[in-house]
Protein backbone atom coordinates (compact mmCIF):
# COMPACT_ATOMS: atom_id res chain seq x y z
CA UNK A 1 0.00 0.00 0.00
CA UNK A 2 1.20 3.47 -0.77
CA UNK A 3 2.04 5.81 2.07
CA UNK A 4 -0.09 8.82 2.86
CA UNK A 5 1.02 11.73 0.65
CA UNK A 6 3.26 14.22 2.38
CA UNK A 7 2.59 17.94 2.25
CA UNK A 8 4.56 19.49 -0.56
CA UNK A 9 7.28 21.84 0.54
CA UNK A 10 7.96 24.54 -2.02
CA UNK A 11 11.62 24.67 -1.30
CA UNK A 12 14.49 23.14 -3.18
CA UNK A 13 18.19 23.62 -3.80
CA UNK A 14 19.04 25.84 -6.78
CA UNK A 15 20.61 22.94 -8.71
CA UNK A 16 17.15 21.46 -9.33
CA UNK A 17 16.21 24.17 -11.82
CA UNK A 18 14.47 22.81 -14.91
CA UNK A 19 13.32 24.37 -18.14
CA UNK A 20 10.01 24.07 -19.92
CA UNK A 21 10.06 21.95 -23.07
CA UNK A 22 9.46 23.54 -26.46
CA UNK A 23 6.03 21.90 -26.53
CA UNK A 24 5.13 23.28 -23.09
CA UNK A 25 6.19 26.80 -24.08
CA UNK A 26 4.20 26.55 -27.32
CA UNK A 27 1.06 25.42 -25.46
CA UNK A 28 1.47 28.12 -22.79
CA UNK A 29 1.92 30.74 -25.52
CA UNK A 30 -1.37 29.56 -27.04
CA UNK A 31 -3.09 30.33 -23.72
CA UNK A 32 -1.20 33.59 -23.19
CA UNK A 33 -2.56 34.86 -26.53
CA UNK A 34 -6.07 34.79 -25.03
CA UNK A 35 -5.27 37.40 -22.38
CA UNK A 36 -4.07 41.00 -22.38
CA UNK A 37 -0.28 41.34 -22.15
CA UNK A 38 -0.46 42.59 -18.56
CA UNK A 39 -2.66 39.64 -17.43
CA UNK A 40 -0.21 36.73 -17.65
CA UNK A 41 -1.38 35.47 -14.26
CA UNK A 42 -4.59 34.44 -16.03
CA UNK A 43 -2.67 31.71 -17.87
CA UNK A 44 -1.26 29.99 -14.75
CA UNK A 45 -4.03 27.40 -14.52
CA UNK A 46 -3.63 26.41 -18.17
CA UNK A 47 0.17 26.43 -17.91
CA UNK A 48 0.10 24.02 -14.97
CA UNK A 49 -2.30 21.76 -16.84
CA UNK A 50 0.12 21.71 -19.78
CA UNK A 51 3.02 20.78 -17.51
CA UNK A 52 1.06 18.06 -15.77
CA UNK A 53 -0.07 16.61 -19.09
CA UNK A 54 3.54 16.26 -20.18
CA UNK A 55 5.07 15.08 -16.88
CA UNK A 56 2.16 13.35 -15.13
CA UNK A 57 2.45 15.71 -12.17
CA UNK A 58 3.55 19.27 -11.38
CA UNK A 59 6.89 19.46 -9.60
CA UNK A 60 8.08 22.49 -7.68
CA UNK A 61 10.85 22.90 -10.25
CA UNK A 62 8.29 23.00 -13.07
CA UNK A 63 6.18 25.51 -11.12
CA UNK A 64 9.31 27.65 -10.83
CA UNK A 65 9.85 27.31 -14.59
CA UNK A 66 6.25 28.40 -15.25
CA UNK A 67 6.69 31.39 -12.93
CA UNK A 68 9.92 32.37 -14.72
CA UNK A 69 8.31 31.99 -18.14
CA UNK A 70 5.30 34.09 -17.18
CA UNK A 71 7.38 36.64 -15.29
CA UNK A 72 5.50 36.04 -12.03
CA UNK A 73 6.61 35.44 -8.46
CA UNK A 74 6.84 31.70 -7.75
CA UNK A 75 4.24 31.98 -4.97
CA UNK A 76 1.62 33.06 -7.54
CA UNK A 77 2.09 29.70 -9.27
CA UNK A 78 2.40 27.66 -6.06
CA UNK A 79 -0.93 29.05 -4.84
CA UNK A 80 -2.71 27.76 -7.93
CA UNK A 81 -0.87 24.42 -8.04
CA UNK A 82 -1.56 23.60 -4.41
CA UNK A 83 -5.18 24.81 -4.39
CA UNK A 84 -6.81 22.85 -7.21
CA UNK A 85 -7.41 19.11 -6.81
CA UNK A 86 -6.75 18.57 -10.52
CA UNK A 87 -3.02 19.00 -9.95
CA UNK A 88 -0.84 16.25 -8.59
CA UNK A 89 2.25 17.61 -6.85
CA UNK A 90 3.95 14.24 -6.45
CA UNK A 91 4.47 11.47 -9.02
CA UNK A 92 1.42 9.20 -9.30
CA UNK A 93 0.30 6.36 -11.55
CA UNK A 94 0.22 6.81 -15.33
CA UNK A 95 -3.59 6.82 -15.46
CA UNK A 96 -5.34 9.07 -12.94
CA UNK A 97 -8.86 7.99 -11.99
CA UNK A 98 -11.22 10.37 -10.20
CA UNK A 99 -14.71 9.19 -9.24
CA UNK A 100 -17.26 11.87 -8.44
CA UNK A 101 -18.89 11.35 -5.06
CA UNK A 102 -21.21 14.34 -4.91
CA UNK A 103 -24.92 13.91 -4.23
CA UNK A 104 -26.08 12.97 -7.76
CA UNK A 105 -23.30 10.43 -8.27
CA UNK A 106 -23.67 9.16 -4.72
CA UNK A 107 -27.40 8.57 -5.13
CA UNK A 108 -26.74 6.74 -8.41
CA UNK A 109 -24.06 4.39 -7.11
CA UNK A 110 -20.63 6.04 -6.99
CA UNK A 111 -19.77 4.17 -3.77
CA UNK A 112 -20.22 0.88 -5.63
CA UNK A 113 -18.03 2.14 -8.48
CA UNK A 114 -15.30 3.12 -6.01
CA UNK A 115 -15.55 -0.26 -4.29
CA UNK A 116 -15.31 -2.03 -7.66
CA UNK A 117 -12.23 0.00 -8.63
CA UNK A 118 -10.54 -0.65 -5.29
CA UNK A 119 -11.19 -4.40 -5.58
CA UNK A 120 -10.11 -4.61 -9.21
CA UNK A 121 -6.96 -2.53 -8.76
CA UNK A 122 -6.03 -3.78 -5.28
CA UNK A 123 -5.64 -0.24 -3.93
CA UNK A 124 -7.72 2.24 -1.97
CA UNK A 125 -8.43 5.90 -2.63
CA UNK A 126 -5.23 7.95 -2.71
CA UNK A 127 -3.02 5.07 -3.80
CA UNK A 128 -1.13 4.00 -6.92
CA UNK A 129 -1.00 0.40 -8.14
CA UNK A 130 2.31 -1.37 -7.55
CA UNK A 131 2.99 -1.42 -11.31
CA UNK A 132 2.51 2.37 -11.46
CA UNK A 133 -0.28 2.08 -14.03
CA UNK A 134 -3.24 3.47 -12.06
CA UNK A 135 -3.73 6.18 -9.44
CA UNK A 136 -7.10 6.39 -7.68
CA UNK A 137 -7.59 9.95 -6.44
CA UNK A 138 -8.72 10.38 -2.84
CA UNK A 139 -11.89 12.30 -3.41
CA UNK A 140 -13.51 14.31 -6.10
CA UNK A 141 -16.39 16.33 -4.70
CA UNK A 142 -18.00 17.30 -8.01
CA UNK A 143 -16.97 16.85 -11.62
CA UNK A 144 -20.00 18.70 -13.02
CA UNK A 145 -21.62 15.85 -14.94
CA UNK A 146 -24.64 15.22 -12.72
CA UNK A 147 -26.89 14.15 -15.61
CA UNK A 148 -24.52 11.26 -16.35
CA UNK A 149 -24.11 10.01 -12.78
CA UNK A 150 -22.32 8.00 -11.64
CA UNK A 151 -19.27 9.24 -13.48
CA UNK A 152 -15.50 9.32 -13.36
CA UNK A 153 -12.59 10.96 -15.11
CA UNK A 154 -9.65 8.98 -16.38
CA UNK A 155 -6.79 11.25 -17.42
CA UNK A 156 -9.29 14.16 -17.51
CA UNK A 157 -11.65 12.34 -19.93
CA UNK A 158 -15.23 12.01 -18.69
CA UNK A 159 -17.03 8.65 -18.54
CA UNK A 160 -20.67 8.72 -17.49
CA UNK A 161 -23.52 6.35 -16.58
CA UNK A 162 -21.04 3.89 -15.12
CA UNK A 163 -21.57 0.28 -14.18
CA UNK A 164 -18.85 -2.07 -12.93
CA UNK A 165 -18.83 -3.70 -16.38
CA UNK A 166 -18.40 -0.32 -18.11
CA UNK A 167 -15.54 0.55 -15.71
CA UNK A 168 -13.80 -2.71 -16.66
CA UNK A 169 -14.18 -1.90 -20.37
CA UNK A 170 -12.68 1.55 -19.85
CA UNK A 171 -9.72 0.26 -17.85
CA UNK A 172 -9.10 -2.61 -20.28
CA UNK A 173 -9.04 -0.11 -23.15
CA UNK A 174 -6.22 2.00 -21.70
CA UNK A 175 -2.70 1.71 -23.06
CA UNK A 176 -0.08 0.30 -20.69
Amino acid sequence: MAAEPKPVAFHKPAEHKVDLSDHEREEIDHWLARYPEDQKRSAVLAALRVVQHEDGYVSTAKMDAVADYLGLPAIAVYEVGSFYSMFELEPVGKHTIAVCNNISCSLRGSAGIIEHLENRLGITLGETTSDGKFYLKKEEECLAACCGAPMMQVNHVYYENLTPERVDEILDGLES
